[in-house]
């Protein structure tokens, strides 16, 4: 018998779908490792056996025992927990729709054809060390391992960066310029020592001096719930609450990050904000059902934790993933049937091995 279609799902109420996943669940046992994101509703959230960010994710289901790794998550994160993950596992997506807006601006061809306008100028594979945020496809990352590169989360970005300028002077860091910019000003690196590389003009739309003496080259890339953010938001919360601490996320422009009293990964808002003094009040830079759950989790202790943008800003793609889509998933699998699927080239996962390998021997 062939595997269930999605449609008939579509037409089910949360409710009802709860009570299909847990069912499931309870069915495949530990043959099952469900992975929830952060930013995942609560609705999907709920069902997670682990959770937290990506690399985290992925390295628990591969120290799992589970033969089916359902990631909550974007695509990019199932292709990192299939790498990660032993022969015998299976990593699966509910929604393939589930993509990454920052991921898809850094593909293949936009970074080699990079690579080669910068050999008219340099020699890259001699003094720049390619460094792409672990939200980025996985040929992406085969990409960095090929060449001396790496990969780097917003928790070891730092220690990244300076490994990366240990190996070679110059630094491409792709696909978002803030997490790059930040890091390497938190670092010292000056402004005039970064530059912006657009891939949709030539040469990058830099001159050859400012390619010489560039020490970063940040891809022209972003993250279209972190770019919400404004240091006006903080100036006027500020003015109505000025006892309010400000975190945010590195994947906030320069100038709100500056503003900020604490500046750190996903963990690290949540852990900072769980550590804090009851009665405390957070205004915070990052994706809104996380903040939603954070202003659920600590009110009994006083703290008020709020939302950024007065702009509901929340992550489409990673919405994406439903009740509806997982309980699918999941029957699917009750039945013997996999889909969804994320099964990265052997040739591809070695090389993007390597780059998370180096990653993982720099990292704190």
């Amino acid at each position: 018998m062939s595997a269930v279609a999605i449609q008939p799902y579509a037409i089910l109420d949360d409710e009802e779908c709860e009570q299909r996943i847990l069912a499931a669940k309870e069915k495949l046992g530990d043959r099952l490792v469900i992975l929830g994101h952060h930013y995942q509703r609560d609705e999907v959230f709920q069902h997670s056996d682990f959770t937290g960010d990506s690399l985290k994710l992925s390295r628990a289901a591969a120290e799992s025992k589970a033969e089916f790794i359902v990631f909550c998550g974007v695509h990019f994160m199932a292709e990192v927990a299939d790498i990660l993950s032993r022969p015998d596992q299976v990593s699966v997506i509910p929604d393939m729709a589930a993509g990454c807006s920052m991921a898809d601006m850094a593909n293949l061809a936009k970074v080699e054809k990079a690579w080669a306008e910068l050999s008219s100028v340099i020699e890259p594979d001699e003094c720049v060390t390619p460094v792409t945020y672990i939200n980025s496809a996985a040929d992406l990352k085969a990409f960095c391992g090929s060449h001396g590169g790496i990969v780097c989360t917003s928790t070891n970005a730092r220690n990244v960066l300076e490994w990366s300028f240990e190996q070679r002077e110059k630094i491409l860091f792709f696909p978002d310029q803030h997490l790059g910019r930040n890091t390497a000003a938190s670092m010292g690196l000056a402004m005039d020592e970064m530059v912006v590389w657009d891939y949709d003009r030539e040469m990058g739309g830099l001159t050859v001096e400012q390619i010489k003496k560039a020490k970063m080259i940040l891809w022209k890339g972003f993250c279209s719930v972190h770019q919400m953010f404004t240091p006006e938001q903080i100036d006027n919360f500020k003015e109505k609450y000025p006892e309010t601490k400000i975190i945010s996320h590195p994947e906030s422009s320069y100038e709100v990050c500056q503003k900020s009293d604490y500046v750190g990964s996903t963990e690290y808002i949540i852990n900072t904000i769980r550590d804090a003094e009851p009665d405390t009040r957070w205004l915070v830079a990052t994706e809104l059902n996380l903040v939603n759950r954070l202003k659920d989790q600590f009110a009994a202790e006083g703290k008020k934790v709020h939302f950024m943008s007065p702009t509901v800003c929340m992550c489409s793609t990673m919405f994406r993933i439903d009740p509806q889509h997982l309980a699918w998933t999941l029957e699917n699998l009750v039945d013997g049937h996999v889909v969804n699927q994320i099964s990265v080239p052997e040739d591809v996962a070695t090389n993007a091995r390597l780059a998370l390998d180096r990653m993982l021997e720099v990292s704190p």
